[in-house]
Order: C-alpha cells, then structure tokens, then sequence
C-alpha cells in the first residue's frame, strides 16, 4: 500500500509530543512493514526513510494528495473528507457534545467507549530510540513523566505520595517554579525537576528508577509514560482513569474492587504496579515497588506496545477501509458534555 500520514506539525520532534512521535514511528513501522510512505506535514519536515510533502492549509486537501495514494491517514480531523479512502486517528478527549466521523480511530478502548466508539489502536513505541534498557541497575528513586504544568497529571499527588514513602521524586516534563500558572513555586525538598530532557537524559533517568508515579486525575486517553516506564523495567503506580487500566491489564489479577456507579474499577493489582484511587493504597504498593520483576515489566512493553504491532494493527484497519466498509456502523459521539474535568483522588 501506498499511505499518506496527514500531521498539521512538524517532524520530527525532540519534545514529548505524544502526537508527532506516534506518526513518526508509525511511519517507520509500516516502511520496515513493507508499504510506501509519504508525510504530508508543516513547512520545516525532513525524513530520511520517506518522502516529505510541505501541507499547505490555503489550499484544499484533495489537491495536495500525491498520484497512487492508496490510503490517507488523518492525525489532526480534516476539515472534510478527502475523495480518497482514509481513517482518522483521534488523540484527545472532547470537552462538548459532539460527533465523530465514522472512520475514526480512538487511541485506547476507555477513550472509545467514553466517546460512543468501539474501534481503538493503542500506541506503540519505537523502542530502537530508546537503547537497551539497564534493568540490573541499582533503583534509587522514583520518576513522574509528562506535562507537569497541567493539574490534570496530578504532579502534587506524585510528589505528596513520594514523600510520604521516604523516597525522592524526579519530575521529568516540569518546572518547580511555574509563571504561567499563577507563580507555583513547589518546594518539596526530595522533589527535583529537570524540564524537558533530551532522549539521552530520559533514559539515564528512568535507568535508575524504582517505578512510575502517576496519579492522573483525567481520563488519560493513552499515557505515553506508562509503557516508556515499563520497558525501562519501572513498574507504574497510578489511578485507575481513562487508558491506564487497560495498560496494565493484560495479565491482571482478580485482586480488584469496582467503584459503584461510573464504570471505574477503584484499585487493582497487576505484575506491572497498582491502580488505585487511594493516596494511601498507592503509598503502600510505592513501599513495595521493589516486589515488582524488572524483567517482566520490561518483555510486557516489548510485547504489547511496539510501533510494530501499532503498524499491525492500523494495516488491518486499512485494509478494511479499502475493502469499502466504515469502521464504525454509525458515527461515534457524545450526546452531552462531561460533567467533571478532573476525577477524585483521596487519602
């Protein structure tokens, strides 16, 4: 097949960028898999494995798509839909009621269904970028990966549940203090930020971790650091919102608890860490992180999560959309805005 990756940014990238570092390596992946692939991407886009066109938003979509494209894959909702076959991939989560076209594809099964969707791709992982991981190296602290800026990764409860452990915090995304947030100044003495590193110091730092602490209190469609952590034989501690369930729950154990009414299991165990809902739960499995097998953690992301099988997986869709069939029977949506932004984390 000859596959058009459609991105409104530039590639690549060297921040965190969830979005442009899945098509990215989803290019790769589907070149390595044996297809044609040609980015469609802002002013400023190099690649080495494929060819590069320049998007231009003045002028419409379907003059833009290049002769033999068999199939255009849309990272950003398309103003319209092209002439040619194609399928969307939706990364975040609507604030308002809304619908969705037919041929979207959601990032995690929660995201789905919380949009009134069933077909979902997890992410995978280009795990050549990120070395061999050393899981034989002493763990002396624990590590939060994302936007720390933002409440709804929650970083005070990260660090609240650290410090109760008696064990130092590494904020890998964040700054302690933060302007654009009305002067937050985080003072925590075990707490260190390091802003956004580059590849080489993100892995030196998760190397060196004990586990992930990431108490979300959104519902995360994906969360890239949860299987970047596992491959780095970190096991993850977190809540139980969006995407983080079913990250952890390929092998889960019935040792879970349902939360009454919203369809949110309150806590679980897995070989991979906890989920919890309870800074105290949370604490404790924290104390225990060392139980975890670094190894396990580390062959379950290899497994689940890498930009070979999130090709895999976008090919038989692909092939399903070029046989003539939407993806979805009807158009996915949500029939009224979420109530609450941010979801409760207790003690």
């Amino acid at each position: 097949m000859k596959i058009l990756l459609v991105c409104h940014a530039k590639i690549p990238i060297n921040t965190y960028d969830e979005k442009e570092r899945v098509v990215w390596w989803l290019g790769k992946a589907l070149k390595r898999a044996g297809h044609e692939v040609v980015y469609l991407a802002k002013k400023g886009s190099a690649c080495p494995f494929a060819e590069v066109l320049i998007l231009d938003e003045k002028r419409g979509l379907d003059e833009q798509i290049p002769e033999g494209v068999d199939l255009v894959h849309f990272h950003d909702e398309p103003s319209q839909p092209p002439e040619k076959p194609y399928l969307i991939t939706r990364y975040d989560n609507a604030m308002e009621a809304c619908s969705f076209d037919r041929n979207t594809v959601f990032v995690s099964a929660r995201q789905a269904a919380l949009h009134g969707g069933s077909v979902y791709v997890h992410h995978g992982i280009d795990f050549d970028e990120y070395g061999t991981p050393e899981l034989g190296n002493r763990r002396m602290y624990f590590h939060f990966l994302g936007n720390a800026a933002w409440r709804g990764k929650n970083v005070r409860g990260a660090i609240d549940i650290a410090s109760h452990a008696g064990s130092r915090l590494h904020v890998i995304g964040g700054t302690r203090v933060n302007f654009r947030k009305g002067l937050r100044i985080t003072l925590s003495p075990g707490v260190r930020f390091h802003g956004i590193l580059n590849p080489e110091g993100r892995n030196a730092m998760l190397n060196s971790s004990k586990g992930l602490i990431f108490p979300v209190i959104w519902h995360e469609p994906f969360g890239m650091a949860v299987p970047e952590s596992l491959y780095f034989g970190c096991p993850v501690f977190g809540t139980p919102y969006g995407a983080l369930p079913e990250l952890l729950s390929k092998q889960m154990s019935n040792d879970r608890k349902p939360h009454s009414g919203n369809g949110v299991v309150e806590a679980f165990y897995s070989e991979f860490g906890c989920l919890s809902v309870k800074k105290s739960e949370l604490l404790e499995a924290v104390k225990n992180a060392d139980t975890c097998d670094r190894v396990k953690c580390n062959d379950y992301a290899r497994t689940f999560f890498s930009a070979d099988r999130m090709a895999q997986d976008y090919i038989l869709l692909y092939e399903k959309v070029l046989e003539g069939h939407s993806l979805h029977k009807k158009e996915p949506e949500i029939t009224e805005a979420p109530e609450d932004k941010f979801l409760p984390f207790g003690d």
